[in-house]
């Protein structure tokens, strides 16, 4: 490739690659079609790359079969440098195709087959995965889910039948969780009466370790978009599948996003407490104290300020004899943002629990030493200030303090 110029109208303006399957889009410029649907469906960018113009149908590629066949054509000549000659590729598969297999998984066994073919669509093109979800795709997947687990919670022995729905709906939702819906879709399968979530709690509740993963993963974007009035009402139980997948340790990436949805859902109605009643509180100090990667540790410290926010929260973390010495540890450990909800954590407690045994604790646990040390070096300005008012709304009590060093007393806010 070295000792060859490829002529720049063979390369894609993304990839700046020899264009295999070379579309043009509605605005007149030809990609290759791997790179502008990677651009325009993972990216959710609506805009032409070259000329920043507005696509109005991004699913508007038309395949450019001169410029292939020149490509094609070009790569047979130069084939003595090393170049091979590109494929023809396949054409995308059809709405009515895709309707037409679905039509067709009527038993268990044709489900499954049908399953296999749908995830071999997928994974050819974003453009598939696109059509898939115009063709009804997303709806039929979690049709199977829905009564596949409704099957397998109503088995009292264990049958082959419970084994054929535990394989299909792991199958669906494998496939539903890698179709990356767009908003209107994620928002119908909120909305089918609360029977998919009620689905996907079964499957957190009993599923294999991958099918946990890809439920709270796929709730994590339904909970994205979703009505506030959805949030306030969820039962106890979904938090506490929610706080065991979190105890699990399933994978980074589930973690990440229970984290993330604990972050959505906290503010609203009564889930603060819903949450600390399932236990989060203990899970998420364990979390702290053997986890280290930096964005787990943030999004960690993030829930425990929100459930600190009211008293039961504050409560659980007093009552864990780690909860204020790790939390004051991950300060200047973990990043900025994270050295702002450990502070902020700490000045839930100083202001609304600090009982006389509580501020001898964060004496000598050298919480207060900590935060004298925070108004010495680069924690930023909010936090900073923070630490300040925790320091000044217990002067009387720490400011003369053996506990905390001499070296740091002469940083006490006067």
């Amino acid at each position: 490739m070295d000792e060859i110029d490829v002529p720049p109208f063979f390369l894609c303006p993304i990839s700046l690659q020899i264009m295999k399957d070379p579309v043009t889009v509605p605005t007149g410029i030809t990609y290759d079609r791997e790179s502008i649907e990677k651009w325009l469906f993972s990216g959710k960018n609506e805009t032409c790359p070259v000329t920043k113009q507005v696509l109005k149908d991004s699913q508007d590629l038309t395949p450019n079969h001169t410029l292939r066949r020149l490509i094609q054509a070009w790569c047979t000549m130069n084939a003595s440098f090393g170049i091979e000659r590109i494929p023809t590729p396949k054409p995308p598969i059809s709405k009515t195709q895709i309707q037409k297999l679905i039509r067709e998984a009527k038993s268990p066994q044709s489900q499954i087959k049908c399953l296999r073919k749908l995830r071999s669509i997928a994974a050819e093109s974003e453009t598939n995965k696109r059509c898939l979800e115009a063709a009804g795709a997303a709806e039929f997947l979690a049709s199977l889910i829905i009564i596949n687990n409704n099957n397998f919670a109503s088995f009292e022995a264990f049958e082959v039948d419970d084994l054929n729905s535990a394989r299909i709906s792991d199958e669906a939702l494998s496939i539903l969780f890698n179709l990356q819906l767009s908003e209107s879709v994620l928002k119908n399968l909120i909305g089918k009466n609360g029977d998919f979530i009620e689905s996907l709690l079964i499957i957190m509740k009993s599923g294999s370790y991958e099918s946990r993963a890809y439920a709270v993963m796929l709730l994590k974007s339904m909970f994205e978009v979703a009505d506030p009035m959805r949030m306030i009402s969820l039962r106890i139980e979904f938090f506490v599948e929610l706080v065991q997948v979190l105890h699990d340790q399933i994978s980074n990436q589930a973690t990440k996003s229970t984290l993330q949805m604990l972050i959505q859902l906290s503010p609203w109605g009564r889930n603060r407490v819903k949450a600390v009643e399932s236990g989060a509180v203990s899970v998420l100090i364990q979390i702290l104290l053997d986890n280290t990667d930096r964005r787990i540790c943030e999004m960690t410290l993030a829930v425990l300020d929100l459930l600190c926010g009211c008293a039961e929260g504050r409560a659980e973390l007093l009552r864990h004899s780690a909860g204020l010495a790790i939390v004051s540890k991950k300060i200047m450990r973990v990043s900025l943002v994270g050295s702002e909800k450990a502070v902020r954590i700490l000045l839930s407690i100083s202001k609304f629990s600090a009982t006389s045994a509580v501020l001898q604790e964060m004496l000598q646990l050298g919480v207060v030493a900590k935060l004298c040390l925070v108004l010495q070096v680069d924690c930023g300005s909010k936090t900073k200030e923070r630490a300040r008012e925790i320091l000044k709304l217990h002067a009387r009590t720490w400011r003369n303090s053996s506990c905390v060093p001499s070296h740091l007393l002469s940083f006490y806010p006067a």
